[in-house]
């Protein structure tokens, strides 16, 4: 090998600078912050049409002003109990839709009200329901365990039933 002709010359590695690991530690904070808002709701709101707060869907299911639905899964039920006057359907059924029809006598003008765990899935299901023809859902966007929206129905201190399989 000839060091004088460029060809055959090899170019030294090239570490990364200061600035690569600047931005690269500032796009992992921005990205964990983006996670971090959507994980817990942070900009819900328990304000507006076609939402209601933990203590006001509570209040209304108990009623039976409305048919209050937990759409989240078996091992959060467990977990974390169902919510007084709660119904749960687990919202990846495949049957979700129909049974929730049966659940509301055919009546798809019954207000429904949903609530998971922080408002996220409740806030899709509603957009899906209201897309199929439901037309009186509800988002309950604290959930059971608090969001930007409030509290939570857990922290609220909102009585719970056990649930168990079956």
């Amino acid at each position: 090998m000839d060091p004088r002709d460029p060809h055959q010359m090899q170019t030294p590695a090239r570490r990364p600078t200061r600035r690569v690991f600047g931005v690269m530690a500032g796009a992992a904070i921005v990205g964990g912050t983006v996670f971090a808002a959507n994980w817990f709701n942070l900009g819900a709101s328990a304000e507006g049409t076609g939402v209601l707060s933990v203590t006001d869907v509570h209040a209304a299911a108990v009623l039976g002003d409305v048919i209050l639905i937990d759409i989240r899964r078996p091992d959060e039920w467990r977990r974390t109990g169902v919510g007084e006057g709660a119904v749960p359907l687990d919202m990846r059924r495949d049957d979700f839709e129909t049974e929730l029809t049966r659940i509301v006598g055919g009546d798809t003008a019954r207000p429904v009200a949903l609530i998971c765990a922080r408002g996220v899935r409740s806030k899709r299901m509603t957009q899906r329901l209201t897309a199929a023809g439901f037309t009186s859902i509800i988002d309950v966007p604290e959930g059971m365990l608090g969001s930007g929206a409030g509290a939570g129905w857990l922290k609220t201190g909102l009585p719970v039933t056990t649930w168990q399989d079956g």
